[in-house]
């Protein structure tokens, strides 16, 4: 398995669209195989369809129609608009950013955006002759990734498509160490307009041996079919929440070279879990829509982070700067490092997430996960509630336990963590709002708070 990454950090360079031969599977389609080949075909006809524009917002849920139109906007010269959600509030933000984009859709939306382009269908295009791999300029802007908004507004974070190529050959060599150094059928549960899903189920499949199937499997059997159609070796790319399902289900999962986490914090706990359950190996990624991954570890028996080559990382009052070669600038997180020999990194938490309350410290991570094991608890999470009139924090908590009762629960944690954290008022819910990627957005959170708090 390798990435073609020559002069991915020389802005002046041309960089090809795809790596490989023409025979390589690109992606499995109902469980077809399509292969590079045909894959340009495809992203040529698009290409010479698309409507002029500086920029288009990419709408298509298969991931084969995404992975087309991603290419397509690209060989155009055109830039992939990436909303953090395909709610049309969200979609209509980011277009209103850009004025004169468009949305590329491969369905009929309930609620469509204006200038809504009507991806056509594939097995009904006249596709033309084969035609050389195209390049793309190291420095031009392929896509615009917005955040989450899960600790804030969502944020715009342009990629160039050297920067891609750079960080797509790391993590094509991670994959080749930790899980196979040969062909790979990859299944992602998370959704391509994430840059996770981005890193994961796109670019890898464009410029390493990847083939990745067009679906987003969520449901433990759903998953397990999945997987079952594809060739090995497979990697899983997944989410804690999904991880965590897949463990508690009683399904079997084929033969795996590897998952891969992301998205949220994994506990060692469910790590060391999902390893015996399925006899492989769970390498969690730590990255961010600014930075994509830029670090690594086996959390079932790791508790430092390995960065990657060439990233450098610079402890802040507040934070960390994190440098890369292929970086226009440095970029800062909200997350506090320990720097350690070899590369390795501790994480000790977010700015936004550690809390004083009588002065005593804690996170909301680690409180989170004391919730989280007690048992009995399906899900959950505690988080900061909007300071009172004399700016006092707060907690609360939500909590999806079925058998247990909220007097029950707090009893549990009250054996788990100081009193000055213990969540009040904690609600019981039978889901927590999360989002494609499984990430818990405050507003989302405060909403469902004082739902809970109204039905009480």
């Amino acid at each position: 398995m390798s990435a073609v990454i020559q002069g991915a950090c020389d802005t002046t360079a041309v960089l090809p669209l795809v790596a490989g031969t023409q025979q390589r599977i690109v992606a499995w389609l109902a469980g077809r195989p399509v292969s590079q080949r045909e894959f340009l075909r495809h992203v040529a006809a698009v290409a010479a369809q698309l409507p002029r524009a500086a920029a288009a917002v990419n709408l298509c849920e298969d991931r084969y129609h995404f992975l087309v139109a991603f290419a397509a906007v690209a060989v155009a010269g055109q830039t992939n608009l990436l909303p953090p959600s395909r709610a049309r509030q969200a979609v209509d933000e980011v277009m209103g950013a850009h004025p004169g984009c468009y949305a590329i859709s491969d369905r009929v939306l309930d609620a469509s955006p204006p200038h809504l382009w009507q991806l056509p269908a594939l097995d009904e295009l006249t596709l033309g002759a084969d035609a050389p791999i195209p390049l793309l300029p190291a420095s031009q802007i392929v896509a615009i990734g917005y955040t989450s908004g899960s600790t804030g507004a969502p944020k715009p974070n342009p990629k160039s498509w050297g920067s891609f190529h750079a960080s797509t050959a790391l993590n094509a060599t991670l994959l080749r160490e930790h899980c196979a150094d040969a062909a790979l059928s990859l299944v992602a549960t998370v959704p391509p307009q994430h840059m996770y899903g981005m890193e994961m189920s796109v670019l890898l499949p464009l410029l390493a041996d990847i083939g990745v199937d067009t679906g987003k499997p969520l449901m433990p059997a759903d998953i397990a079919a999945t997987l079952a159609a594809l060739p090995a070796p497979r990697v899983l790319v997944t989410t804690p929440v999904h991880l965590r399902a897949l463990v508690q289900s009683d399904i079997a999962l084929p033969e795996l070279a590897g998952v891969v986490c992301a998205t949220a914090p994994l506990c060692r706990e469910l790590a060391a879990a999902a390893e015996a359950r399925f006899a492989t190996r769970v390498i969690e990624v730590f990255g961010s829509t600014e930075t994509c991954v830029i670090a690594h570890r086996r959390s079932a028996e790791q508790e430092c982070w390995q960065h990657y080559p060439g990233v450098q990382l610079r402890p802040q009052p507040d934070g960390t700067l994190v440098a890369a070669d292929w970086f226009d600038a440095p970029v800062a997180l909200h997350d506090i490092v320990e720097l350690l020999p070899g590369r390795l990194f501790r994480l000790r938490g977010r700015n936004s997430d550690l809390l004083e309350i009588a002065g005593k410290r804690a996170s909301l991570a680690d409180l989170t996960r004391r919730l989280l094991a007690i048992d009995g608890v399906v899900d959950g999470v505690i988080f900061q509630r909007d300071g009172d009139h004399c700016g006092v924090q707060r907690l609360a908590a939500l909590v999806v336990a079925p058998d247990l009762g909220e007097t029950a629960i707090l009893d549990a944690l009250r054996s788990a963590m100081d009193p000055a954290f213990l969540p009040r008022p904690l609600r019981k819910v039978e889901l927590l709002p999360r989002n494609e990627t499984g990430k818990l957005p405050r507003a989302a959170l405060l909403a469902a708070l004082n739902s809970a708090n109204s039905g009480a």
